[in-house]
């Protein structure tokens, strides 16, 4: 089982962009999604963007991650 975070693409530069989520960035490979754009929502994993999601997706699982962290405190 792996799991994927929801970011935003904030800048590209190459095949890695700076993308983020509640004011924390990080830099991520972009290798498997060729087509992304600045502003557009990518889960990643292990530090590669590995699919492209719309908003409403992006938005639900991080209401869904939120849930869990809340459980454990």
């Amino acid at each position: 089982m792996c799991l994927a975070i929801p970011l935003t693409i904030e800048k590209i530069e190459g095949n890695t962009a700076i993308a983020g989520a509640h004011g924390i960035s990080q830099t991520i490979r972009i290798d498997f999604i060729p087509d992304v754009q600045i502003g557009d929502e990518v889960m990643v994993h292990a530090g590669f963007a590995i699919e492209k999601v719309d908003s409403q997706e992006a938005q639900k699982t991080r209401d869904l991650y939120q849930e869990i962290f809340n459980a454990f405190q």
